[in-house]
């Protein structure tokens, strides 16, 4: 666990730093803002209009590659849902008496994907994944038993759909695994607190409440990029409606 798998608290220490370094700069300029009265004004609103515009545009790819990860995420319940539908479908090629069992352990796997999209608990989520594991290994021994034995069209048929169901799984977490980088974020602080130093520097007065509107917009930026990139503890997450929508629509034998 990282403090960015906890956007409440993303939002509340970036403001807390970012208003301490602002609170600095003012205390800074008190002591040397005169240098700055007499001849380097000029230079300093050049230095701290770019390295806001460099925080802008640091925030807003951030917030572009959570996004995206974001929609990647969704896409691929989607296709995970659509990958086990398919499979049910092609279950029905298999002879009657292999079918039947091949159909329960397909409910018990959606079950299961349901419950990793939705549990935040780690001890839960490590349970988790140890049942889809050896219920993967379960669907295909079950498929590749009697493909083996007897190899038909039909039958690579229904591999060939198990393999897709295996495969979607893994494309699901490697997308929930992919975040973010730490660097990434420590550039972003790094670059806000120098930005909050200056706001701070470049004021006229000191005042809490100038000081506050800064650190206020980027600490709420932060906990939205936060938010969105945080797949299991963020108020935006990704539910798996494609996933209960087919659980709803396949029937119990």
């Amino acid at each position: 666990m990282t403090p960015m798998d906890f956007p409440g608290l993303m939002l509340v220490g970036s403001f807390v730093l970012l208003w301490a370094a602002a609170w600095v700069g003012g205390r800074l300029h008190l002591r040397y803002g005169n240098r700055v009265e007499e001849g380097l004004h000029e230079d300093f609103a050049v230095v701290q209009a770019a390295s806001l515009t460099l925080l802008g545009l640091i925030i807003g790819f951030s917030f572009s590659m959570a996004t995206g990860r974001y929609d990647l995420r969704k896409n691929y319940e989607e296709a995970e849902a659509n990958a086990i539908g398919t499979e049910y479908v092609r279950v029905d090629l298999l002879p009657p008496d292999e079918g039947p069992q091949l159909r329960s352990l397909l409910r018990q796997y959606v079950q299961l994907r349901i419950r990793s999209y939705e549990s935040r608990n780690s001890d839960d989520l490590r349970q988790i994944d140890q049942q889809t594991g050896e219920l993967q290994s379960r669907l295909w021994a079950g498929v590749t038993r009697t493909a083996s034995a007897q190899p038909t069209p039909l039958r690579a048929l229904v591999v060939a759909g198990m393999n897709d169901v295996l495969n979607s799984q893994g494309y699901t977490q490697a997308a929930w695994w992919n975040r973010i980088p730490t660097a990434a974020w420590c550039l972003m602080f790094v670059i806000a607190l120098f930005c909050n130093l200056l706001l701070g520097f470049g004021a006229r007065r000191n005042s809490a409440v100038l000081f506050a509107v800064l650190p206020v917009m980027v600490a709420i930026s932060f906990f939205l990029i936060a938010d969105i990139d945080s797949p299991r503890r963020g108020v935006i997450r990704v539910h798996p409606q494609n996933l209960r929508s087919l659980q709803a629509g396949l029937p119990a034998e």
